[in-house]
C-alpha cells in the first residue's frame, strides 16, 4: 500500500462481510413500504400529539433511513478482498501497533470499519478517529502527536505494521 492509498478512504471487507452487509441493506430497503405502512395505520389512530405508536414507528424509521444511509455509503467506498500483504504504512486494512507516550505496554488494533469482525481480541478504530487520522500514512518508527476528542494532546510512536488478514 502506498501513502497515497494509505490516506484515501477505503474500507476493506471480505467477500463474507460484504455480503452479509448488502444483505442488510437490502432487507432494511424492502422493508421501507411495511414502516410506512405501520406510520400510516398509526397516524390514523386520531391525535398526532399524544398518539405513542405513531411517534414510536416515526422514530423506528428514521433509524431505519439513517442505517440504510451508513450502509450505502460503506458498501459504496469499500473494497471487496484482502488488503496488501506488504505494508509497513498504517491505514485502513492494517494492524497497527503503538506505544502511547508514558506507557510501556504497547496496544494493538485494527484501522478499519467497525462492521468487519476483527474477533473478540482486536479493537477496531475507525480512520476517521482522531487516533486513525494521525497515524494514516504514517511508516513504523514515526511519532505521531494528536488532539484527542478531550482535547488531550496524545503521543504515540509506531512499533508495527502489517496487513489485516482477516
Amino acid at each position: 500500500m502506498s501513502a497515497t492509498d494509505a490516506e484515501t478512504a477505503v474500507t476493506w471487507l471480505t467477500q463474507e462481510a460484504y455480503d452479509r452487509l448488502k444483505a442488510e441493506l437490502d432487507v432494511l430497503i424492502t422493508n421501507r413500504p411495511q414502516v410506512a405502512q405501520e406510520i400510516n395505520a398509526r397516524r390514523e389512530e386520531g391525535d398526532l400529539k399524544e398518539n405513542g405508536g405513531y411517534h414510536a414507528a416515526k422514530e423506528e424509521q428514521g433509524k431505519q433511513e439513517a442505517r440504510i444511509r451508513q450502509l450505502e455509503v460503506l458498501l459504496g467506498e469499500a473494497k471487496v478482498g484482502q488488503p496488501p500483504t506488504q505494508s509497513t504504512i498504517a491505514g485502513p486494512g492494517m494492524i497497527v501497533t503503538v506505544r502511547f507516550d508514558g506507557d510501556d505496554e504497547p496496544e494493538t488494533f485494527l484501522v478499519g470499519s467497525r462492521e468487519i469482525d476483527a474477533g473478540p481480541d482486536l479493537q477496531v478504530y475507525s480512520p476517521e478517529s482522531a487516533m486513525g487520522r494521525a497515524i494514516t500514512g504514517k511508516d513504523v518508527g514515526a511519532t505521531v502527536s494528536y488532539a484527542a476528542p478531550n482535547g488531550r494532546r496524545i503521543t504515540v510512536d509506531i512499533v508495527e505494521v502489517k496487513p489485516f488478514t482477516g
